[in-house]
């Protein structure tokens, strides 16, 4: 059965979900809400995000290997600020959930809520849909990209450097995996699609990549650290 999500408070129409690279649909509705939004109410989001400390949540953060410069929030569209949202899905807690269409990732909490996070997606041509789970988890990652993506664009190819994975960047601020990366495999193996952070943070909430999902460093942090290898991922069309 597909996959479908019901229509967000703000709007939104069903859209459902096929499998792409062996991933199954799962026909769960995913129906997620701004918390204390509704249709007739527009003004609730934005006070609700008014009053969050966004100036800490997106500040640099020491500790790091590598610096993970502060997040120019105010610069974007709040819609895709990380935030607390209301969840009536069956979906466990833990579970990812990537609207494409939206710019949204959600991590299923407790209590009926979800996380929600800003990202950028796949351009057109490039997005995919299914389920997946997180496989793999690296700190500060190396990235090595697939010959097609080189020969589609061969500006990348001065870029890359001997690794311990082959021709590609080493892990570092401008490496285009940025902090972290979670590795999405399905029941055949690697998708060769991943969750991760970014050298771009002004592309989130944009259709950029090659089918990968980004996050600003401090939210792929902060989902990373929440979320264990195994954890399911639900990736909708």
């Amino acid at each position: 059965m597909p996959l479908s999500r019901r229509a967000f408070t703000l709007g939104g129409a069903a859209i459902a979900a096929a499998g792409v690279s062996g991933c199954g649909g799962s026909g769960r509705s995913l129906p997620f809400a701004d918390a204390g939004a509704s249709s007739d109410a527009p003004h609730s989001r934005k006070a609700k995000l008014a009053r969050a400390d966004y100036a800490t949540v997106y500040a640099r953060l020491d500790g790091e290997r590598y610096p993970v410069e502060a997040f120019a929030f105010e610069t974007v569209d709040p819609t895709f600020l990380r935030q607390q949202v209301a969840y009536a899905g069956l979906e466990p807690a833990g579970t990812i959930v990537v609207d494409p269409k939206a710019r949204f990732l959600y991590r299923v909490e407790n209590g009926r809520r979800a996380t929600r996070y800003g990202v950028g997606v796949g351009r057109e041509g490039f997005g995919w849909s299914g389920e997946a789970k997180v496989n793999m988890k690296r700190d500060w990652p190396e990235w090595v990209p697939p010959r097609e993506m080189v020969e589609r664009d061969p500006e990348i190819r001065a870029q890359l450097v001997r690794t311990s994975r082959g021709q590609g960047v080493l892990g570092g601020a401008k490496n285009p995996l940025g902090a972290r990366a979670m590795y999405l495999f399905s029941k055949h193996g690697d998708t060769g699609y991943r969750i991760h952070g970014t050298a771009e943070p002004e592309t989130i909430g944009t259709e950029v990549s090659s089918g990968c999902v980004r996050l600003v460093n401090q939210d792929m942090i902060h989902l990373y650290h929440r979320t264990p290898e195994g954890a399911k991922v639900v990736v909708l069309a």
